[in-house]
């Protein structure tokens, strides 16, 4: 079967957001671009994460129209698709709908910046979208304002989107974000809660493309 590999990628990353507890039942989706095909893959709306296959995820073309599958794709098919269309860096969606990142989406306030892996995985607070109802084209266009030339938002009385360069970097900025909002939340509870600098951010986001090991280490 074609792109057999991103398919088993796209199942194991859907079956570790219900794993981890980032959605709960078959909420959340998860989406793969496909640039040879200017497309995507993306996980079948409503179907349990712990039983697909390799052929259930839907091929979509990012003019939205189903290329392969038999189930029907993702409602949040028209998000995936206008994040890919206007982010040509994004390689792959996460939608999740985690406990403390959903607190902050509901009370429409932006996880701040108070963690250094915060700063330097997503680079920025997440800000909420307003809210439409779950897979409309208003979600869509709405979404697409706050997130543009960032990596996450989230989606008033919802969730979060995470846009990575692909899935491992999806799901990392994730679990990112709701660590952020828990300990955020934490926080409030013993007192005052201290953000990052703007100046600390930049140099955090900067310094960390240069962590870990080199190629050439010896």
């Amino acid at each position: 079967m074609k792109y057999e590999a991103e398919r088993r990628a796209l199942i194991q990353t859907a079956l570790e957001i219900y794993e981890s507890q980032l959605v709960v039942g078959t909420w959340g989706n998860v989406s793969l671009r496909l640039p040879a095909e200017e497309a995507m893959l993306i996980t079948p709306s409503g179907m349990d994460y712990k039983v697909l296959d390799i052929e259930d995820p839907v091929q979509v073309s990012l003019d939205g129209s189903r290329i392969q599958g038999r189930w029907k794709p993702s409602i949040e098919t028209p998000l995936h698709r206008r994040i890919y269309l206007a982010m040509p860096e994004v390689g792959a969606i996460c939608h999740v709908h985690s406990p403390y990142a959903s607190a902050y989406a509901v009370a429409g306030q932006a996880v701040p910046v108070v963690l250094e892996e915060t700063a330097q995985v997503v680079g920025h607070a997440i800000e909420v979208a307003p809210y439409a109802r779950c897979g409309s084209e208003e979600l869509a266009e709405g979404t697409m304002q706050f997130l543009k030339g960032k990596r996450a938002v989230l989606l008033a009385n919802h969730g979060l989107v995470a846009a990575g360069k692909d899935l491992a970097d999806a799901l990392k900025i994730c679990y990112i974000v709701e660590k952020t909002a828990r300990v955020s939340i934490m926080a409030r509870l013993l007192g005052q809660v201290r953000e990052l600098s703007k100046e600390d951010i930049n140099a955090l986001q900067h310094d960390f493309t240069f962590y870990g090991q080199s190629k050439d280490h010896t």
